[in-house]
């Protein structure tokens, strides 16, 4: 059985610590109107393009003062309205990455079920545990949802009337697009994903005591429903919790793209797991075969998740249609660090280190790659909601850091905690004595 340690669970309690100050600071410091506004503008270069522009105010006639003097306070609306998003996106991005994550763990761990894969059997128990995270970030992750539909922020327009009565493509998608089906939608995805994960850990925990293999061909069939409940309900996530930030934009491939992101930043996940509960003692049955196998999986699916971001962002951009091409136009000019950055996270990085298959059993190798990767995907979240929730008004400031560090430590936490209540190994799986001996 493993021990959650006191310095590992201290850790965890300090970083959520940290993480709710930074929270709580970023909205303390975002700005109530838009005489705030003015004065964080003042402080930066937009400041002087507005002294610019109010003397020449004054040099105008009075009906183009008029006129211009009320663009100038619908912009400083405007950007008061990104301002006060920009706690609450940094809450978002940080909330749907760590609940991603735990999905991703859940889909793979799906899959070896159906697959019946002899090689994986031994980590069945980490990506368990992992998934563990999923009730606590679906109740979290529910209730942000719930605070978007009551207007505390501005990070779904469509949700505002205002804005929909003036919006002609917005009201045409109202049938979908409207907060309670919405909300009905999310409740049936997560309840769906919740009750799986429930289950298929009941039925596991369950087979150790049985005397046949009953409850292992319930997983198998329970995990082939899952798997077709999650293929459709993944797609329609991704177009509600993340491309409806920006309504009027929309792609074919995004269902695929999201999945990517996150499935591959489940499955590295698990080996970062692995990697450590080994170096603590732990999972003796799990050897370098199973460690490579992880690797293999993590340089895979990167190369997939860049198949997918060029296919979208190439054809977009080669038909260059003004409706589909100001989503990376707005990336590309206001979000160049982090939108090409985030490639050279997730491809680039990877395919440098885990093309050597000698690299795929070093840990140390693993351990960076894993950061990077991990943290690659963190940014390729920001990327799809930041330009949409707070335009150009962004930075990767105490909110954020706050956001991240809160959902970080939870997820060690919540993961660790129920790693030390069932046995590491599940001992009656049909496939355990070829998982134990797995070797390539």
């Amino acid at each position: 059985m493993y021990t959650f340690s006191s310095k590992l669970k201290t850790f965890s309690l300090i970083l959520m610590l940290i993480g709710a100050l930074g929270i709580g600071y970023g909205f303390f410091a975002a700005p109530k109107d838009i005489h705030d506004v003015e004065k964080i503008l003042a402080s930066t270069e937009h400041g002087g393009n507005h002294e610019a522009s109010t003397s020449a105010h004054h040099e105008s006639s009075a009906v183009e003062n008029k006129t211009q003097h009320a663009e100038h306070e619908a912009h400083l609306e405007h950007v008061l309205k990104q301002l006060q998003n920009k706690p609450w996106a940094a809450l978002y991005v940080s909330c749907i990455f760590f609940l991603l994550v735990s999905m991703g763990v859940l889909a793979f761990y799906a899959i070896q079920q159906v697959a019946q894969a002899g090689w994986s059997p031994v980590l069945f128990r980490v990506m368990q545990g992992i998934t563990a995270y999923l009730p606590v970030g679906s109740v979290l992750f529910f209730l942000l949802l719930i605070l978007c539909g009551l207007h505390f922020n501005h990070l779904f327009v469509w949700l505002d009337p205002e804005v929909v009565a003036e919006d002609k493509l917005i009201q045409a998608k109202s049938g979908y697009l409207n907060f309670p089906f919405w909300i009905i939608r999310a409740a049936i995805f997560l309840i769906g994903w919740n009750l799986y994960r429930y289950f298929s850990r009941k039925n596991c925990l369950a087979q150790d005591e049985a005397n046949d293999d009953s409850f292992y061909k319930k997983n198998f069939k329970m995990s082939a429903l899952f798997l077709v409940f999650f293929i459709v309900t993944e797609s329609i996530m991704s177009w509600d919790w993340i491309m409806s930030i920006d309504p009027h934009w929309f792609s074919t491939l995004f269902g695929w793209y999201v999945f990517a992101s996150f499935f591959v930043s489940g499955i590295t996940t698990i080996a970062m797991v692995t990697l450590y509960l080994k170096s603590k003692g732990y999972l003796e049955n799990v050897n370098t075969s199973h460690i490579h196998d992880l690797a293999k999986f993590m340089f895979g699916i990167s190369v997939f998740w860049t198949y997918l971001w060029f296919s979208q962002f190439m054809l977009i951009w080669y038909a260059n249609i003004p409706e589909e091409i100001t989503y990376f136009v707005t990336r590309i000019e206001l979000y160049r660090l982090p939108f090409f950055g985030a490639v050279v996270m997730n491809f680039v990085f990877p395919l440098l280190i885990l093309i050597n298959t000698d690299f795929k059993r070093i840990t140390w190798i693993l351990v960076m790659a894993g950061i990077v990767i991990l943290l690659g995907h963190y940014i390729d979240f920001f990327n799809m909601i930041m330009p949409g929730t707070v335009g150009d008004q962004w930075f990767i400031g105490v909110p954020e850091i706050g956001a991240l560090f809160f959902f970080f430590g939870l997820f060690v936490f919540v993961v660790f905690s129920a790693l030390s209540k069932a046995p590491l190994l599940p001992k009656r799986n049909p496939f355990i004595e070829e998982s134990k001996h797995f070797h390539y």
